[in-house]
């Protein structure tokens, strides 16, 4: 078998929601969350097993409702945080919550794909993230003048509309990736709903987005109760909502950046702030952001007017560099959390961007040689030190999705790896081509 070869596993129902399990530094492993209707939802825990190039996974019961987004804790591999939609009396009940897996499932046993007949566990529930009770346990119900359903919307895989409370948390790895995104009264095709954590810390501190309100929470009482330590909101003309958001990894985890409509704004934590902002910063509405992991100004956006744009954020009158190559909404960008020119991004046209943004990376000309060091048959090679620094482009475009990309993201384990996943259910495990990571390494 072809070590680049990809590996794909197919869920059973659709799904959208996608993490690495980031508290897991040893062992390849995903979490997956489905969207059913009909079914109760599942989160299926992927483990990959390198050496033999197969998947074992164990299935979670997620009887609360649809998962829109789901966020490992970077602390406990035994927790983590789903933002969610269920049905109750007609309505759409919206909740973001924090859930503790089963204790013998948290070093990992496994069964195949294949295996089918075993049965599946069920999450406890440590507490709800409730912007309207302010951390009880009862779940936001979105405003009763909201329609679920709008025929011929333009929601492309449902046309429905969802709401839904998002939360941000605290993680000690250093992919500094967070997203939470609060969509209540806002329609699901507008919006990315889900759960991150703070790039560094022990995962009690939490921040969420509700409507046009940043929320911070501090988790008591090992995660069974969230208290809210303070908040601020968006203003401006009309109804203001964040659709997502980033906790910046650097400054001390004291910054945040959120994305409404076509703006992206940055928030200091400390004072709730805001700090700076980019007012149309895409044509369209913004989907996603991530901060670069070792430039601590750079951050990546991305959104429907098909673009990926990197920004500077201490001048951000125009990007520094600007990606077009996918055709339709680009939903997902993610930074190699350890090599920061690799860059993937996830598309509405079912494709897989790999791109080496080498020109804006943390090393820009390369891995940099004392001279000291070169041996004398290196040292008579005079051409190859007139060579030009390596020029930006795209690594590779994977194509084994059907259905619209809704997430990406790298293994916190291995940084050659990543895993994206479609919403017909289909999850792909890929690698970096050999040839770019000897590159990179040597």
């Amino acid at each position: 078998m072809e070590d680049d070869a990809p590996v794909i596993y197919g869920l059973e129902f659709q799904a959208r929601a996608l993490t690495p399990q980031t508290a897991e530094t040893d062992a390849i492993r995903f979490l997956v969350g489905t969207q059913s209707l009909k079914y109760d939802n599942q989160i299926h825990i992927i483990d990959f097993d390198d050496e033999n190039n197969i998947i074992n996974k164990n299935v979670l019961l997620h009887q609360a409702g649809e998962i829109w987004h789901i966020s490992a804790s970077p602390a406990d591999k035994g927790v983590l945080a789903t933002c969610y939609s269920k049905t109750a009396d007609s309505r759409v009940v919206t909740c973001a919550a924090v859930w503790r897996m089963p204790a013998e499932l948290e070093p990992g046993g496994h069964e195949s794909p294949e295996d089918a007949a075993s049965p599946a566990h069920a999450l406890e529930l440590l507490c709800h993230l409730d912007p309207v009770a302010r951390g009880s346990t009862a779940c936001r119900e979105p405003d009763p003048v909201a329609v679920l359903t709008v025929p011929g919307g333009s929601c492309p895989e449902k046309n429905m509309q969802t709401w839904c409370v998002a939360a941000s948390w605290e993680p000690k790895s250093q992919d500094g990736r967070q997203t939470w995104d609060s969509n209540v009264g806002r329609d699901a095709a507008s919006q990315e709903r889900g759960v991150a954590w703070e790039p560094a810390g022990d995962g009690k501190s939490v921040i969420s987005l509700a409507d046009n309100h940043i929320l911070l929470w501090d988790l008591q009482e090992s995660s069974s109760q969230a208290v809210l330590a303070s908040s601020a909101s968006l203003e401006g003309k009309g109804q203001l909502k964040f659709t997502t958001g980033r906790w910046s990894p650097h400054h001390n985890c004291t910054q945040v950046a959120t994305a409404n409509d076509t703006a992206v704004r940055g928030w200091d934590t400390r004072t709730m702030s805001q700090i700076y902002c980019i007012e149309s910063a895409h044509g369209q509405l913004v989907r996603d952001l991530d901060f670069n992991p070792n430039k601590q100004y750079y951050l990546a956006s991305c959104g429907d007017d098909c673009r990926v744009k990197f920004w500077d954020t201490r001048n951000v009158t125009e990007p520094v560099k600007t990606l077009e190559e996918h055709s339709h909404w680009v939903w997902n960008v993610r930074y190699n959390h350890s090599h920061d020119q690799l860059v993937l991004t996830g598309s509405s046209d079912s494709r897989v961007i790999l791109s080496n943004m080498v020109s804006i990376s943390s090393e820009p000309f390369g891995h940099l040689v004392d001279e000291d060091d070169l041996s004398d048959q290196e040292e008579r090679r005079p051409e190859e030190k007139s060579q030009e620094p390596p020029h930006d482009s795209v690594v590779a475009t994977y194509e084994e999705h059907e259905d619209s990309v809704y997430a990406v993201d790298w293994s916190s384990a291995d940084p050659w790896l990543f895993a994206s996943l479609s919403y017909d259910g289909r999850l792909v495990i890929n690698r970096v081509p050999r040839a770019l990571k000897y590159h990179i390494l040597l």
